[in-house]
């Protein structure tokens, strides 16, 4: 079973729906899940070493290695878990480290795409000390293992427009950034990536991902739609995304196969414009 593939990325089509890895652990469902995803069509994977401090990679190897052809293995860098906390891990030798180090545990010979993960400012790690390290000097890494044919293409997560414009000419092709219904603050960002024929990937999709954000699924005007379409609030949520740009695809995460079903099945979800305008209109954003 396939998708319809209708997104692109790193100039390979994909479907829009893929699969974000960071809630698996190791005493849930992981292996039938992921193995779900594949069955669905699901061919966009997004991982890190750093999810469950390296166990996320063990998961996926352990379900999915040897990998298809056509399963796309994206990965992120730029933090580390030390002494049981996450931190950064922003100096060039450390993105290749992490580099070296994801290619092992996943056992592939290239990752399609690595996402940098810069850590400028909050929410999340926050940079200091020798960790704040110049853009280019990272990207001069990346190319360079780009280079060695050990990464595919090399994305962006957690940027300005100002940074993805002086990152552009290193041929960026996607960019995750914080970005839903609740909170569109990013809309410049994925103007820009739009523009560039980027692929926009917005993290926390269903809002919630930080304390004190509020949750798409929670808002009654996604409710009430919800109920006319007989869907969830969250596919109401992740279906506005997929109608707001083309450009946008989803990596929504799970631990349950239930609720990766539900997932995948918004590609085939059409809001009229009655819904979309509720949405846009009548939806409170903080």
């Amino acid at each position: 079973m396939r998708q319809s593939q209708d997104g692109v990325l790193a100039g390979q089509p994909v479907g829009r729906i893929g699969y974000g890895a960071m809630q698996l652990e190791s005493d849930g469902d992981g292996v039938a899940v992921l193995r779900r995803a594949r069955e669905l069509g699901v061919d966009h994977i997004d991982t890190a070493g750093f999810y469950g401090g390296g166990s996320v990679n063990a998961l996926i190897r352990e379900a999915l290695h040897p990998y298809g052809e056509d399963l796309m293995l994206v990965d992120k860098v730029g933090a580390a878990h030390v002494d049981g906390r996450l931190v950064a891990a922003q100096q060039p030798a450390q993105l290749r480290a992490s580099v070296e180090a994801d290619l092992a545990a996943l056992g592939a010979e290239r990752l399609d795409v690595v996402n940098l993960r810069r850590v400028d400012a909050p929410p999340g790690i926050v940079a200091t000390g020798d960790q704040v390290v110049d853009l280019d000097d990272q990207l001069a890494e990346l190319i360079a293992l780009r280079d060695e044919g050990k990464i595919g293409a090399i994305g962006l997560s957690s940027v300005t427009v100002d940074q993805l414009v002086r990152a552009a000419p290193a041929g960026i092709v996607c960019v995750q950034n914080l970005y839903n219904l609740l909170d569109r603050g990013e809309e410049p960002l994925l103007a820009e990536c739009a523009s560039r024929g980027i692929a926009f990937v917005p993290f926390f999709p269903l809002g919630s991902g930080f304390p004190g954000h509020p949750k798409v699924g929670e808002q009654a005007v996604v409710r009430d739609i919800a109920a006319r379409y007989d869907r969830t609030p969250s596919q109401i949520g992740l279906a506005w995304l997929l109608a707001h740009d083309p450009h946008i695809l989803l990596i929504p995460g799970t631990r349950q196969v239930e609720h990766l079903e539900q997932n995948v099945a918004v590609a085939g979800i059409r809001l009229d414009d009655r819904a979309l305008a509720a949405l846009e209109s009548d939806i409170a954003r903080p």
